[in-house]
């Protein structure tokens, strides 16, 4: 079992779900920290992607329950050993965004 295990959480993400996109800035590239993220994704059943930005940042996607993606956000905000997060900017996600699955691009 890993810190961001949800025993309740055995479902993929569903029709009444919530959506959320972070922008993470920081030192979030080169620390393992989209691995970090899909960790915790695949942990609490929140489906969506993770992907490095031109500028340094990096772009999350997650859809799921809003207890789920709230440990999502707090797993994010630690960021693995190496990273520094230093601003996360939160929006909506919108409607037309669907995931079979939580991937790394």
């Amino acid at each position: 079992m890993t810190p961001f295990d949800d025993p309740e959480s055995t479902s993929r993400a569903s029709a009444g779900d919530e959506g959320r996109r972070w922008i993470v800035s920081g030192r979030v590239q080169g620390v393992g920290f989209r691995h970090h993220v899909w960790m915790a994704a695949q942990a609490l059943s929140v489906v969506g992607d993770v992907r490095n930005l031109a500028d340094g940042r990096v772009e999350i996607r997650a859809r799921g329950p809003a207890a789920a993606l709230e440990r999502l956000l707090e797993a994010v905000r630690s960021g693995p050993r190496w990273a520094r997060v230093e601003a996360i900017v939160v929006a909506p996600l919108g409607a037309e965004s669907r995931f079979e699955e939580f991937s790394v691009r």
